[in-house]
């Protein structure tokens, strides 16, 4: 279980000193960040913008869109317009996909929300017949994911039965549109809309900028463009339990699922995969800390770490190279995390 401390329980901390990690954002080994936003026990405690657009720009947060996608569906979940175990193919029965086969049938919510769905589809993998730049070459993206046959799982492969959590991991961008359609079918909004009424409104956030696809539907896969400080609120949502004030505007389980390991990611660095959120360690010295992370391509990040309770936001325009995330996280973990520990062992 995840522990969850409130604000009105913490004793008073020390001033707060990220002028490391700021000095360090502004040298070359950092290039391409753009911001970092610092929230503790609820509050900003420090934020620096490292371009001309300043608090009020709209950053494009690529991928961390599917982390906003995922809580849209929890928060229609809580309405009961849908739940976990909900076949997808029941809220788009207009469709009559490609490679027909019943196990296509039985996707679930839940296999979307947690990229293990048996959909041949791979970001991953130039080769793979899902592979999201061959979705954006035709008009209906839903349909796409929908078409795709089922994924096969050579001799040296992990077959889903056979791994942690019983779930095979696959990153699928056209998985997590598909999942935003669902929620329109669900709660007969258009998505921008829902989440504007019931998830950015609450938040007091008035702007946010979708992509949208050829055929108008909202990108919940990515693109979506916010400002840093949304962000932050963002991933507060997730340490408050799904709380604003006294309003509950997601579920409470449904953030503990989201922040729970639902499926393992097999690529010898230990991370996991929660609801459309990353799970990841951060190592300082002999000390292991988990944290929960919004990714998006270029360094864009989301980091909700309980143990701090403490979110960073860094926004980043590194798209496209190898080294963007790493990046990222070396600034978060080599200069953000140090002091974030600092203020958390001197209230002990």
């Amino acid at each position: 279980m995840l522990c969850f401390l409130t604000p009105g329980a913490l004793l008073a901390q020390p001033a707060p000193d990220f002028s490391a990690a700021f000095d360090a954002a502004r040298t070359d080994d950092f290039a391409g960040i753009t911001s970092v936003v610092v929230m503790q026990d609820g509050e900003i405690v420090a934020e620096r913008y490292f371009d001309d657009g300043g608090a009020d720009a709209l950053r494009n947060t690529r991928s961390a869109t599917k982390t906003v996608t995922g809580m849209l569906a929890g928060i229609a979940a809580g309405d009961g317009r849908l739940a976990r175990d909900t076949r997808i193919r029941s809220l788009l029965p207009d469709y009559a996909p490609a490679n027909p086969d019943p196990r296509k049938e039985q996707v679930t919510v839940e296999d979307l929300l947690t990229m293990s769905s048996i959909a041949e589809c791979n970001d991953s993998n130039p080769y793979s017949r899902g592979n999201e730049e061959r979705m954006y070459l035709i008009e209906d993206w839903v349909g796409f994911y929908l078409d795709l046959p089922v994924k096969g799982f050579a001799a040296w492969e992990t077959r889903p039965e056979d791994s942690l959590y019983g779930r095979a991991f696959s990153y699928c961008t056209a998985g997590t549109v598909t999942l935003g359609a669902v929620v329109e079918n669900a709660t007969g909004q258009q998505l921008e809309d829902f989440a504007q009424e019931r998830l950015f409104g609450p938040l007091g956030v008035e702007s946010a900028a979708w992509q949208f696809s050829p055929l108008g539907l909202a990108m919940g896969g990515g693109g979506l463009e916010l400002t840093s400080r949304t962000l932050g609120k963002l991933g507060q949502l997730f340490l408050d339990q799904g709380r604003v004030g006294e309003r509950q505007i997601m579920p409470r389980d449904w953030i503990e699922s989201s922040m729970t390991p639902q499926v393992a990611i097999d690529d010898g660095r230990g991370y996991e995969y929660g609801y459309l959120l990353w799970i990841q360690p951060f190592t300082l010295g002999d000390r292991t800390v988990h944290a929960r992370l919004m990714n998006g391509n270029g360094g864009n990040k989301v980091i909700i770490q309980p143990e701090t309770r403490s979110v960073t936001v860094i926004t980043a325009t590194n798209y496209g190279q190898r080294d963007a995330h790493a990046k990222s996280e070396r600034l978060y973990q080599d200069y953000i995390l140090p002091e974030l520990l600092r203020r958390l062992s001197a209230r002990k």
